[in-house]
Order: C-alpha cells, then sequence, then structure tokens
C-alpha cells in the first residue's frame, strides 16, 4: 500500500480504499509499545506513518458509525485520519493504555467538528443538550420510525435531558429545517461548537477493538496548536511517497 493513500481522501475509488486499510496487519500490543516509546522519544515521521498506517482501519469503523449525517463516507474518513495523527502526536505510552483507547476521542472530535461545519444548523444544536441529542438520537433509536413514548422516556433518561427536548430533536431532524450544505463557511458555527463538548455516538464500541480507559482529556484548542506542524509535515511526506 502506498504512503500517499494513508491520509489521501478515498473519493470515489472507496472500495479501493477499504480493501487496502484492512489488509494492513493489526500491531501487536508489544510492537505498538515499541513503536509508540520510539516515537514518543525521537518524534521520528518514519514512525508515526507506521503507527497511523496500522490504525486506518479503526478511522474506518469509527466513520461508517456516521453514516446517518448524510455526509461521504470518504470525507468523514478523511477527517478522522487527521484525528488520528494528532492522536500519535499527543499519545504518551507510559501511560500504560493502547493507542486506539487514546486516539477515539481525537477522531471523533475531528469527525464532530466536521459535521457541524458542514450541516447548516437552523437552531437545531445551539445548547448543550441539543448537542448530546444530535449526536446521539440516531444511535439510541430501535428503529428507523418515530419514537414511542417509551422510547423517548428512555433516551431523555439516558442523555439527563427531558422528553420534550427528545421529542423537539426528533422533529427537527426528521424535517427540513436541517438542511445539508456542505458549501457551508459559516463562522459563527466554528466558533459556536467545541469538540470536547460532544457526546460520543455509541454506535461504535471500542471495547470491541481495544481495552477501555479513562485517559484524561486535554484541551481541544492548544492540542491543535502543537500538532499543526506535524500534521503538515506528515501530510507533505505521505503525498510524496509511494
Amino acid at each position: 500500500m502506498s504512503y500517499a493513500l494513508a491520509l489521501a481522501n478515498p473519493g470515489s475509488d472507496i472500495d479501493k480504499y477499504l480493501s487496502q486499510v484492512y489488509s494492513i496487519p493489526v500491531l501487536t500490543r508489544e510492537e505498538e509499545l515499541e513503536l509508540t516509546q520510539e516515537f514518543y522519544e525521537t518524534e521520528d515521521v518514519k514512525v508515526a506513518h507506521k503507527l497511523v498506517i496500522s490504525h486506518l482501519r479503526f478511522v474506518v469503523h469509527i466513520a461508517k458509525s456516521y453514516a446517518g449525517y448524510g455526509l461521504p463516507l470518504a470525507d468523514v474518513i478523511q477527517e478522522g485520519n487527521v484525528g488520528l495523527l494528532k492522536a500519535v502526536k499527543k499519545f504518551d505510552p507510559e501511560k500504560g493504555v493502547r493507542l486506539v483507547s487514546f486516539a477515539v476521542h481525537w477522531i471523533r472530535a475531528e469527525i464532530h467538528e466536521f459535521i457541524l461545519k458542514n450541516w447548516r444548523i437552523v437552531k437545531i444544536a445551539t445548547t448543550k443538550a441539543q448537542r448530546k441529542l444530535f449526536f446521539n438520537l440516531r444511535s439510541k433509536k430501535k428503529n428507523t420510525g418515530w419514537l414511542t413514548d417509551e422510547e423517548a422516556k428512555k433516551i431523555a433518561k439516558d442523555l439527563d435531558v427531558s422528553v420534550k427536548e427528545v421529542m423537539h430533536m426528533e422533529n427537527r431532524l426528521n424535517s427540513n429545517d436541517a438542511a445539508f450544505d456542505l458549501s457551508s463557511d459559516d463562522e459563527d458555527d466554528e466558533k459556536a461548537f467545541s469538540p470536547s463538548q460532544y457526546i460520543e455516538d455509541n454506535s461504535f464500541n471500542p471495547e470491541l477493538i481495544a481495552e477501555q480507559d479513562n485517559y484524561e482529556k486535554v484541551n481541544h484548542g492548544a492540542f491543535l496548536r502543537e500538532n499543526q506542524t506535524l500534521i503538515s509535515v506528515l501530510r507533505t511526506s505521505l503525498r510524496t511517497r509511494c
């Protein structure tokens, strides 16, 4: 597999991309520990390449769980790959957890930001409670039809919101008020939502691929600034490798 494929947008050849990604062996715990320790000490970009490539399948798993938002899977994967890069840069192997467990938060953060920037949100997620519902309602529904009273009550309890808020959000998501708009460049949308506030979409459970951890989340804004250089270097390097 070419290194250029790692962060390239899969585009129309998504099937080939997925096939290649799933053909890459998953690192053993020992291999991962060796590589993460080496990168932590040396910041060798070649080592980062190996870590990124071997974890692309997990980005795909997570990206697929956001299919209900109407965005092209290739674009969601691309954003998730950026989150993976940031996680590789920030990961501390001395904490005793697997890289995938730590990376889940950062992969989701990039995907969430991408979703919010590409939906024209008409008062659909302006409060913390509404953001919870926006990113969790689909995964918690038992069917594709309208919620029953019992389902609405259970979701409200699980998310610590009112039944009225659940029903209101379902109406908004099923109406034309939430129009999809890839060209939206509304700067206010970017400022209004912080990925660290988002609740996980539980349709993907990292326990299925790695042990769960309670790794502490770090400040998102500072993290982005710190890792911008690595992302640029990796992207440039990956584009020039075959």
